[in-house]
C-alpha cells in the first residue's frame, strides 16, 4: 500500500484544538471510541438514586436514573427506540446541590445492556454531555473519522526504529514503524538535510515516503500519535543501533513529540463504565 500523496511540509508544533469549554478533543475521542451507541436526546424524567443504589459515588457528584426521548442516533447499528433509559453520575454545584436534568438536552456515549430493549449503559460516568452545537459538530466529525474504510486504528507501541546516515555530513533517515491493534502498518519518517530543518512525516501503508506529512491537530491520526506515543523511544527499539544511531533516532522521536504537541485531557480518571 502506498502512502497518501501530499506535499511534505516543514515541521512545526501544533497544539490540539478544544471540542468544548470543558471537553477537550482528547476527551470525545476518547469516549466517542469506547462508544457503538452515540444519541442526541432529551431527558424526560430523572430520578435521583441514593442509599445502596449510590455506592461507590465521589461525594462531589449525584447518581441519578434518566429517562430520554431519542432526538436523534448519531451511531448505532440496528436503530434506536424513541424512550430509553441509563444511569448517570453528575457534579454537584458550588453549593452541593444536584442539577436539575429534567428537559436537559444531551449527548449520550453508551452501549446497549443485554437483553433489556431501551436500556443503556453510558461508557464512562461523565458520558453524558449537555449538548451544544460546538460539542456536536466535533463529536459527529470525530464519528466520521471513526467509522471511515481508512479509519487509523489504534496504536499499541513502537515496533521499531531505525536510522540510516546519507553521503553527505548532516544528512539521514530515521524511520519509526509502530505497532497497531489491527495489524495495519503506521510509520515516522524523519528527514534531515545539510543546511535545511529537520521534517518530518507520518504514512498509513507499508511505503514510507516524501509524499506523506505530519497529521493535522484535531484529527483522529493526530488524536492517535500525540495521545498513544510513549515520551521516548523504548531502550528495546535501540538494541540494534550502534551509539550514534541510537542517539540520533532517540532526537527524532522528540521532534515528532514535539511537533504533534500535547495532548490535552480535561477530564478525571473515570472508569471504563457507570453501573447499570
Amino acid at each position: 500500500m502506498a502512502a497518501t500523496a501530499a506535499v511534505f511540509p516543514a515541521n512545526s508544533t501544533a497544539q490540539p484544538v478544544a471540542a468544548s469549554p470543558q471537553y477537550s478533543y482528547a476527551d470525545l475521542a476518547d469516549l466517542a471510541d469506547a462508544a457503538p451507541v452515540v444519541l442526541d436526546a432529551r431527558i424526560r424524567d430523572a430520578i435521583r438514586l441514593e442509599g445502596a443504589q449510590a455506592t461507590n459515588l465521589p461525594a462531589s457528584k449525584a447518581r441519578f436514573y434518566v429517562e430520554a426521548d431519542v432526538l436523534a442516533l448519531i451511531r448505532g447499528a440496528g436503530g434506536s427506540p424513541a424512550k430509553i433509559s441509563y444511569v448517570a453520575d453528575v457534579p454537584l454545584d458550588a453549593r452541593g446541590r444536584a442539577p436539575k436534568l429534567k428537559k436537559s438536552r444531551v449527548l449520550l456515549l453508551a452501549r446497549p445492556v443485554s437483553g433489556q430493549a431501551g436500556s443503556l449503559q453510558l461508557v464512562a460516568p461523565d458520558a453524558q454531555l449537555a449538548w451544544s452545537e460546538s460539542t456536536d459538530a466535533q463529536l459527529r466529525a470525530i464519528l466520521t473519522e471513526l467509522t471511515a474504510p481508512d479509519s487509523p486504528p489504534r496504536i499499541t507501541g513502537v515496533g521499531g526504529a531505525f536510522h540510516t546516515a546519507g553521503t553527505l555530513p548532516g544528512e539521514g533517515e530515521t524511520q519509526i514503524f509502530l505497532s497497531t491493534q489491527t495489524g495495519d502498518p503506521i510509520s515516522v519518517i524523519v528527514l534531515r538535510r545539510p543546511g535545511q530543518a529537520p521534517r518530518w512525516a507520518v504514512a498509513l501503508g507499508e511505503i514510507v515516503d516524501e509524499a506523506a506529512r505530519p497529521p493535522q491537530p484535531g484529527t483522529l491520526l493526530w488524536y492517535r500519535l500525540a495521545c498513544s506515543l510513549p515520551a521516548r523511544l523504548p531502550a528495546q527499539n535501540l538494541e540494534s543501533l550502534d551509539a550514534t544511531q541510537a542517539e540520533i533516532a532517540q532526537a527524532d522521536y522528540r521532534l515528532v513529540r514535539e511537533g504533534l504537541g500535547r495532548c490535552v485531557r480535561t477530564r478525571a480518571a473515570q472508569p471504563s463504565s457507570a453501573p447499570r
